[in-house]
């Protein structure tokens, strides 16, 4: 992905709440990568949602960077927990790590196991 200028702010860096969109982004591509349609799990009465973000900025972003996101999914309890890290492409500068706490909601319940991700977890 790369840094466009108007995520940037008034101290010409990447400013903060834009670093979820990319983050979702990411995970989203991530899924589709992995053949897990979120319009299709929708449509079948299955929503994963954010429960809790914990994100540590590193180093910023400035406006043209390029930059690439690296995944890695476990799962702790209900839970599946997106580990996401931002690197500049240019250096693989750390820009971001991110814990990302997701459940899944199926037909409007609480679930504690959802076969599409845990293929995810097992790939890892």
């Amino acid at each position: 992905m790369k840094v466009r200028d108007y995520e940037c702010d008034i101290q010409g860096i990447v400013n903060n709440s834009v670093y979820q969109n990319y983050l979702e982004h990411a995970r989203h591509e991530y899924l589709q990568h992995n053949n897990v349609s979120f319009a299709d799990m929708h449509n079948q009465g299955v929503d994963p949602v954010v429960a809790r973000i914990d994100m540590a900025f590193k180093t910023p972003l400035k406006p043209g960077d390029v930059f690439v996101v690296k995944i890695n999914v476990q799962k702790e309890g209900i839970k599946y927990v997106f580990h996401q890290a931002i690197y500049r492409k240019a250096d693989m500068k750390l820009c971001l790590k991110a814990r990302v706490d997701t459940v899944v909601v199926v037909d409007g319940k609480l679930t504690s196991s959802f076969p599409e991700f845990d293929k995810l977890v097992m790939n890892e």
